[in-house]
């Protein structure tokens, strides 16, 4: 039997609008330097879904998409320690752009770990 693979499905991502809406009305905000994460109790799920929002502030579309692939990569690997029954909602500040990977991360996780989603330590 082939191993289970550790992919991050589009059926896990916020995409309509009114799931954005949805989190910015009912959602709690952390605020960091590189990344605002906003999170909301699910409406109708029982796992966690994710959206992301790269404003045109951040730069091209070249650099827009790779912000938003580093994003999408972050929660993809930490998606097993991710609580249920949430929705997730990253939006990306202009500062990302200049940041690495590695500091997208510590950003993404110490939020994350200060909005209380991480179910298993990382």
């Amino acid at each position: 039997m082939p191993a289970k693979r550790f992919t991050f499905p589009k059926s896990r991502r916020l995409i309509q609008s009114a799931e954005f809406e949805h989190v910015k009305t009912n959602g709690r905000v952390y605020r960091g330097q590189l990344v605002v994460l906003s999170i909301a109790p699910a409406k109708g799920t029982t796992h966690f879904r994710a959206g992301f929002i790269t404003s045109r502030a951040i730069g091209r579309a070249v650099v827009r998409n790779r912000v938003r692939r580093r994003l999408r990569e972050i929660v993809r690997r930490h998606q097993r320690e991710i609580v249920d029954a949430i929705w997730i909602v990253t939006i990306a500040r202009a500062s990302a752009a200049r940041a690495s990977y590695e500091q997208l991360e510590v950003e993404w996780l110490r939020l994350a770990k200060r909005a209380s989603i991480l179910a298993a330590p990382c």
